[in-house]
């Protein structure tokens, strides 16, 4: 599917999601106010909205948007294309996707196709919607600086439940996001992956496992 293309025939979806949430516990305000408004949709879609063997970028965040918006084209899902919306999204890289699809069916599903397909069947379109939102934090941009001073803040999500950031060490940079599931570990910030789309209102940290927005 092509993210870019499934976003233009999502036109006037529902963006007002920035409002309807925000943080529960609010992290300290960045350092700096981005004001570009290139939009995550976009930056998702740069390596050519396909599949690859690279199970460490996120094209399964990608494909898994636009199976939500081809199914529900009105899905909040779409705000990640409007780049004027403030929020900052956790990204869960493609392996964090094939280790959730082995974890609800024992199965190592081999390509970044077969868990999406895997994903779709096992849990449903409307489950996977709701993970989506859980991993977005609308209304606020939270620059990787900013998270590491924002111990034990409890950040509401688009989906409307909460996660807790946790500072295990500023040094090492060391950041566990807290989720609702508490039967499994949970995803820490990848260093080298933060401040995707920095200097925008919308920007992304990649993180090493997919939040859970209750116990799934």
């Amino acid at each position: 599917m092509n993210l870019r293309r499934t976003l233009t025939a999502a036109g006037a979806a529902i963006l007002a999601l920035a409002a309807a949430a925000a943080p529960a516990t609010a992290a300290p305000a960045p350092t700096t106010t981005p004001t570009g408004t290139t939009s995550l949709a976009s930056v998702l879609a740069a390596d050519g909205d396909r599949f690859d063997r690279n199970w460490y970028d996120f094209d399964l965040v990608d494909q898994a948007v636009a199976a939500v918006l081809a199914a529900k084209p009105s899905s909040p899902v779409a705000v990640l294309a409007d780049g004027t919306v403030p929020l900052t999204a956790f990204l869960p890289n493609d392996r964090a996707f094939q280790l959730l699809a082995f974890d609800l069916t024992h199965r190592w599903q081999p390509t970044e196709e077969r868990v999406l397909t895997t994903l779709a069947s096992t849990v449903g379109i409307d489950t996977i919607e709701q993970v989506l939102l859980y991993h977005v934090v609308p209304g606020a941009t939270i620059d990787a600086r900013t998270a590491l001073r924002s111990d034990d803040a409890v950040l509401t999500t688009a989906q409307g439940a909460t996660f807790r950031v946790d500072v295990l060490s500023k040094r090492l940079g060391l950041v566990r996001l807290v989720d609702q599931d508490r039967n499994d570990l949970d995803p820490f910030l990848v260093t080298s992956r933060l401040d995707l789309n920095k200097g925008n209102v919308q920007i992304a940290h990649g993180i090493s496992a997919v939040l859970r927005p209750q116990n799934i």
